[in-house]
């Protein structure tokens, strides 16, 4: 059987809930149709949570993964399968340090390890596991299971050289510069590692409000996270010489409000004081952006845009050659770099149309944008076509991503109406070839929705990662549900 064409045939209805995203063994998303499914899969409603094929791979256990996962189990315990030891004790000393009378134990498995962790240190280590990105991969775990042959090592390190390559002639830089992560977590992580070397015990500064993990990262598992939402260079300046952090860190553009701050200003006042700026081109891409004359490190998650299939797990880490500290942030992070002989194969499989996919995703994006903003059930888009920042930094041609945000004049309740009608598939992530839609601050920020609602994001913001559906079909779908 075929798999399922997601952008002729997306899952929508409330039959398609939990379907993988999209319709292979490694998919990274799941389908959460209706709006009550997202609420019931944040209360861990049994009924939703059993009916789900696959799970984000850092918000859970994949299938395989768990089945590794059990081979090590021990009733009252959980099991976290990581593929190499020194991850592995990273997570052990977080638990160590953050429950010290906590017990968690490193499980040799199948050529991988796994921390066993007790009742008092199993939410630091699932924390971990979420933050960081580090935990063994659905491919990995297929091999170790014997599910799936191990692929030829010099295959492997033939397609990291290749993603390597394709990512430097995007930024217009050498392949040395940049190192290969888990995913783009696992980048942030290198990144925050290699500053703390830098500069010590410090926490770090988030401008604008930021995806939910690169947030978290920095609070949870280093030294803490300051944000703020500066509305001028003065606001930036007052907190650099407040908190003299270990870095900067900005989104380009921010999740899900699609706006960038100064870039050039923050780098030239972070720069003047001895800090790094550390920035985030998920959303905004390469490929249409340059960051690299402000930005020390740029992390990429490539599971989003760059791989475009969304059945990879994979992040990138770039040193910028004109950083300050350029030589010591190389020596640092290129050796955390672990990205696997199978999940290397599939990522430069996906990524060999990447320059003539995303400009597609971008144009799409962009009319869906204007659309919306036309239509008279809409009260405000959020794109990044609205922010001069982002403008600034664009490179000759390019586009502004394949992601929007909007409110509707209904509130709430026309929000879920709108989110159960809409004919595309539903559920976490963006970048792939197919649309997918979410009601991000239900998905992302379900605790804490007052919170986000003080920092500029709406409980009832819809989500979208606009794909490769022809425009017009694309718009009839939503005019349609807009309608309803």
């Amino acid at each position: 059987m075929s798999a399922r064409d997601l952008l002729r045939d997306p899952a929508w209805q409330s039959s398609d809930l939990g379907h993988p995203l999209p319709d292979a063994p490694h998919a990274v998303s799941v389908a959460l149709p209706r709006w009550q499914d997202v609420i019931a899969y944040e209360e861990h409603d049994p009924a939703c949570r059993n009916a789900l094929k696959t799970i984000y791979p850092r918000f859970g256990l994949h299938p395989l993964v768990q089945q590794l996962a059990q081979r090590a189990a021990k009733p009252g315990w959980t099991v976290w399968p990581y593929p190499t030891e020194a991850a592995a004790q990273a997570a052990q000393a977080h638990c160590q340090r953050k429950a010290p009378k906590s017990s968690a134990a490193l499980i040799p498995v199948a050529g991988c390890v796994c921390l066993r962790a007790d009742a008092e240190a199993s939410p630091h280590a699932k924390a971990f596991w979420q933050h960081t990105g580090l935990g063994l991969s659905s491919r990995q775990a297929a091999i170790a299971l014997d599910h799936e042959e191990a692929p030829n090592a010099v295959d492997g390190q033939k397609a990291r050289h290749t993603v390597r390559q394709r990512l430097a002639e995007i930024h217009v830089t050498r392949a040395e510069q940049i190192s290969l992560h888990t995913a783009g977590m696992a980048a942030l992580h290198a990144a925050l590692r290699a500053v703390q070397t830098l500069r010590p015990g410090r926490v770090t500064l988030q401008l604008g409000f930021p995806y939910v993990d690169v947030l978290k990262q920095p609070q949870v598992v280093f030294h803490g996270g300051e944000l703020l939402q500066p509305t001028s260079l003065s606001d930036v300046e007052a907190a650099l010489d407040q908190l003299d952090p270990a870095a900067v860190i900005v989104e380009l553009p921010s999740n899900p409000l699609l706006c960038c701050v100064d870039l050039q200003g923050v780098a030239a006042l972070a720069h003047a004081r001895g800090i790094p700026v550390i920035a985030d081109d998920t959303i905004g891409t390469g490929l249409n952006l340059n960051a690299l004359p402000y930005a020390d490190l740029i992390f990429t998650s490539l599971t989003k845009s760059f791989a475009g299939r969304g059945d990879v797990m994979a992040g990138s880490l770039l040193v910028s050659p004109t950083s300050a500290w350029a030589n010591k942030l190389l020596d640092e992070t290129s050796s955390t770099a672990n990205l696997s002989d199978a999940d290397a194969i599939a990522l430069e499989q996906a990524s060999r149309d990447v320059r003539e996919r995303v400009p597609r995703l971008d144009a799409n994006a962009l009319v869906l944008a204007e659309r919306l903003e036309a239509h008279p059930a809409v009260a405000r888009v959020l794109h990044p076509k609205n922010c001069p920042n982002f403008q600034a930094l664009m490179r000759r041609g390019a586009g502004h991503g394949c992601l929007l945000s909007f409110e509707l004049k209904g509130g709430g309740n026309k929000a879920r109406v709108v989110y159960d009608a809409l004919r595309v598939s539903k559920g976490p992530s963006l970048g792939t070839d197919f649309s997918l839609a979410c009601p991000y601050a239900q998905l992302a920020h379900y605790d804490e929705l007052s919170w986000a609602e003080t920092c500029g994001v709406p409980r009832h913001l819809l989500r979208i990662s606009v794909g490769l559906e022809q425009p017009e079909e694309l718009w009839r779908r939503f005019e349609q549900a807009l309608n309803a």
